[in-house]
């Protein structure tokens, strides 16, 4: 096995050991930041270094900061909202929006879950003979039928119970993966190799295809209904913790790999991450394909369970979680074979922006001064983002 490939490896081991140790494992502080950064550092990781690399650049490592910074703002909004229920500031007119507000993060998770699991088929099939959009939309349907009928008839209790191992195995390897590339790149560098690319769209088209990309940095969110589990203050504390190391990693990965690639070398689809880092480390693309297909997998039942109970709620009964999770499978099927997964992408950008938006109302209403100013330009700026994003398809 080549030099690069063991440390690779020795990293991904090393990784996964420090983060299974108990005495971290088991830290209250530690749990309460996995869950919104293991929802943040997700898919997005796998499709966003091609496709921004593809479509900007050079300039990609901006975009990616301007993806983060925007979802820092957010971030900022919904931990304002955490602060001002725990203060017990519920204005009766806020009720309506945070009514509503709900109802656009329930329509979130049915786009979220198709989104996963359309990353879960096309992962599962991309090192198989059979790597084809029809043998990975098939996949994806049976994921769909696996989790609507463990949900319809015990629930996710048996499911739910691989997460943790899930975001273990993600964060492990993407340690690999830093490596592997801070290597290659290096070496890049020394022999004077790296890569100055041009953007590839317009203006305006640039600027649409990054709104429609801010699902890649979302799952901040998470920690705003954790109530049950951690007090506000642990909340906000670990929202901004797994935001600031999400933005560490996201841009340690796109810096890296912005420059070393030649254009046209990497064409643009949802697996086209292996074929990056086939040319780094040829160890890669299996542990990115294991790292790919726990943590889709485990993110598509933690939002169909989310959102069965958020319509549950919502509907104050009328509608069972069982039957919720019967019209999210018909949405995610009709979704899967009917659109692109980077359609897919941008259709969930939207939903969650106009979640964000709400949110970023909710933190106006209750903030004075710039505060106030910069929370209601987050939720012009959401709303934009809703109704003009768009897929890297389209863009």
């Amino acid at each position: 096995m080549p030099a690069l490939d063991l440390a690779v490896l020795a990293a991904v081991l090393l990784a996964g050991g420090v983060l299974l140790w108990p005495r971290i494992a088991r830290a209250e502080g530690w749990r309460a930041t996995v869950t919104p950064l293991a929802s943040i550092i997700g898919s997005g990781f796998l499709v966003l270094g091609p496709l921004l690399d593809h479509a900007y650049g050079a300039w990609a490592p901006a975009v990616m900061a301007a993806l983060c910074a925007l979802a820092w703002g957010f971030g900022a909004a919904i931990r304002r909202n955490i602060a001002r229920i725990e203060e017990g500031q519920r204005p009766a007119a806020d009720s309506h929006i945070e009514t509503l507000a709900s109802w656009a993060l329930a329509f979130a998770y049915v786009i979220s879950v198709a989104y996963y699991l359309n990353l879960f088929g096309s992962f599962a099939v991309t090192l198989t003979p059979f790597d084809s959009p029809l043998a990975a939309r098939l996949t994806t349907t049976a994921a769909f039928a696996l989790i609507l009928v463990t949900g319809w008839s015990r629930g996710f209790a048996a499911l739910e119970g691989m997460e943790r191992y899930a975001v273990t195995l993600k964060l492990a390897i993407i340690a690999g993966l830093l490596l592997g590339l801070a290597v290659y790149f290096t070496a890049k560098a020394g022999a004077g190799e790296l890569i100055v690319k041009p953007v590839q769209l317009g203006p305006w088209p640039a600027l649409t295809l990054a709104m429609g990309l801010i699902v890649t940095v979302q799952g901040f969110e998470t920690s705003r209904y954790l109530g049950q589990s951690y007090t506000a203050p642990r909340r906000i504390t670990s929202m901004r913790r797994a935001q600031l190391i999400a933005t560490a990693i996201y841009m340690a990965y796109i810096l890296l790999a912005a420059y070393i690639f030649p254009p046209g070398e990497i064409e643009t689809s949802e697996t086209a991450i292996i074929d990056m880092m086939r040319v780094v480390a040829p160890i890669l693309p299996p542990l990115l394909v294991a790292a790919a297909l726990a943590a889709q997998f485990s993110a598509a039942v933690a939002d169909t369970g989310g959102s069965g109970g958020l319509v549950q709620e919502l509907t104050r009964g009328r509608v069972s979680q069982p039957a919720a999770y019967a019209l999210l499978t018909a949405a995610g099927l009709a979704l899967t074979w009917g659109y692109h997964v980077f359609e897919i992408i941008a259709f969930a950008s939207r939903a969650f922006a106009l979640y964000y938006a709400l949110q970023s109302l909710l933190a106006a209403r209750a903030s004075t001064g710039p505060r106030a100013a910069l929370f209601y330009t987050l939720a012009a700026t959401g709303l934009a983002i809703a109704l003009l994003g768009q897929s890297a398809e389209a863009g």
